[in-house]
């Protein structure tokens, strides 16, 4: 039994950057499933937004985030957000993250760039690998540090609350103490109490198909804390990076946002520029216009991808501006400066989430959750490029002043049971697990994808329901891998996206049902709970 003060769990921004500042008041525990580098921070291109020239202000920052919010932003916490954002990235800074600094002038005036449904250039970024600059910071950081003890190869299984430990949920009494995690190197399962626990393990994008997210996506914490109990929010709104790499050997790969910011255009087979059919400000439009638009050309057309064209840069811009992605496209046999980039839509970040207030804080007393693992009101119904690794940032943040003195001035922990493995036994039917992956994850791109009507989301309902009555009949069965950990959570994903979709009816931001074309004129949040 490991007890800390504070239990983390998942090693991305937003997990890395709260552990750095709460080992200053107290003993921090971080688990994460695989290697700590192994997160979608580490992937992430594009970069970070933050006010910081004359010509921004806090008030465009805002404007933006509104405007590709859809309507359903929490305009106080926008306004959090985004009066915070120089102050983080100047810790950044000071941590030791190398931002890029423009090449026409010295010391401190760093290259700003410029992506869709932005007004103004506040991007700041390192090349374009921003993610796994800060990423790399963020553990030496940790790494040095003696009041942080990692966990590599631990995957949760369960949190412990008071009503699993009484089996009987305990509504605004319910508390979190830790979690059950299973120990994938010894095939064990430890119990983790801590006085707070943080859920940021990332996103669910290993929920679809095609996706830009790492194969550790597959929305652990989202689908923990609706088993305990905590209030999920907006799960509907699912973001679809419109540039994707499309070669068989491109696994996953990203086409930033950025390389439209700097002017790139997308175009058909045949050469044909088509955005400005769909937005005014064309491949700078917000996100899921542009996905949609991809989306609407190739299944018009029965292409199989798009172009994205930069070929009117020089060779020495796009090296500097994008070196990452130039020497990547080069190992395929693109050469960007010369070629167009075959591109598709790819599920990429999901804005619902745990549904938290403005501390990070979930509706169960001592579990908090930030980075995609949350819903905070700050995305609305689409998030504005850049703004996630910001969210993950302000939010950490937040946790820390939040839990400081609840740490320094309490010493409880209670008595907590060791795992029970009861009749389960190892399972000779591991087909199982990956025949049901596979399924859910096709008949989630085909149905709950970037068009969506009531008969697919009807279907999908049907199946998902299926698919969980069999997961639940196998994960009490047979003994806990991590595996069939991780099919049980994308199937609970499944299941809330699927049912919050079907909870909307009209269409906004990220969410587009051809059976309610139109917006509603007063908009809700969708939440779930279980109890």
């Amino acid at each position: 039994m490991i007890k800390s003060d504070y239990l983390i769990i998942g090693s991305g921004i937003a997990g890395l950057s709260l552990a750095i500042k709460a080992s200053r008041v107290g003993t921090v525990t971080i688990v994460t499933k695989r290697n700590i580098n192994d997160c979608s921070t580490n992937y992430a291109q594009g970069g970070i937004a933050a006010v910081w020239k004359k010509e921004d202000s806090f008030e465009k920052h805002i404007n933006d985030t509104l405007v590709a919010g859809a309507g359903l932003c929490n305009k106080s916490v926008v306004e959090m957000v985004v009066t915070q954002a120089t102050e983080r990235i100047k810790e950044l800074i000071r941590w030791g993250v190398d931002f890029t600094i423009s090449k026409e002038k010295s010391g401190y005036d760093y290259e700003l760039g410029l992506e869709g449904g932005h007004s103004k250039r506040r991007i700041f970024h390192a090349g374009d690998f921003t993610g796994e600059e800060i990423e790399k910071v963020l553990v030496e950081n940790v790494k040095d540090n003696p009041n942080i003890k990692v966990f590599e190869d631990h995957i949760a299984i369960d949190m412990i609350t008071t009503g699993k430990l009484l089996k009987k949920f305990q509504g605004k009494n319910e508390k979190c103490w830790g979690a059950y995690v299973l120990d994938k190197k010894n095939n064990r399962v430890r119990t983790f109490l801590a006085k707070a626990v943080v859920l940021a393990t990332g996103g669910a994008g290993k929920v679809y198909m095609y996706t830009s997210n790492p194969d550790v996506a597959t929305g652990d914490g989202i689908a923990m804390g609706y088993r305990c109990g905590a209030v999920v929010s907006d799960m509907e709104f699912v973001q679809f990076h419109p540039t994707c790499l499309f070669h068989p050997k491109a696994k996953s790969f990203l086409i930033s946002e950025a390389v439209r910011g700097e002017g790139a255009v997308l175009k058909l087979k045949n050469g044909e520029a088509f955005m400005h059919k769909y937005h005014r400000l064309k491949e700078l439009a917000p996100r899921d216009i542009v996905a949609r638009a991809i989306d609407s050309e190739l299944k018009k057309r029965g292409d199989d991808c798009v172009y994205l064209d930069i070929t009117h840069r020089p060779k020495s811009f796009l090296k500097h501006r994008f070196p990452n992605i130039y020497a990547k496209c080069l190992e395929f046999g693109i050469d960007m400066a010369k070629d167009p980039v075959p591109v598709v839509p790819a599920a990429h970040y999901l804005c619902g989430g745990i549904l938290t207030d403005k501390s990070g804080q979930t509706s169960i007393n001592n579990l908090f959750a930030i980075g995609e693992t949350a819903c905070t009101g700050l995305h609305g119904a689409n998030r504005l490029a850049s703004n996630s690794l910001l969210e993950a940032l302000v939010f950490s943040h937040n946790v820390f002043e939040k839990t400081k003195d609840i740490i320094k001035n309490s010493s409880e922990f209670i008595e907590v049971p060791f795992w029970d493995v009861g009749k389960a036994k190892d399972s000779d039917e591991s087909v199982v697990v990956t025949q049901n992956w596979e399924e859910i994850r096709l008949f989630m791109w085909n149905y709950v994808g970037i068009l969506r009507s009531n008969k697919r989301l009807s279907r999908a309902r049907t199946r998902i329901e299926m698919f969980q009555k069999e997961i639940s009949e196998y994960y009490w069965n047979f003994i806990v891998t991590s595996d069939l950990i991780e099919l049980r959570n994308i199937a609970t994903v499944s299941e809330l996206i699927i049912k919050c979709a079907q909870k909307r009816k009209e269409s906004r931001g990220l969410h587009y049902n051809i059976d309610y074309p139109h917006k509603n004129k007063h908009p809700k949040n969708t939440l779930l709970h279980r109890f």
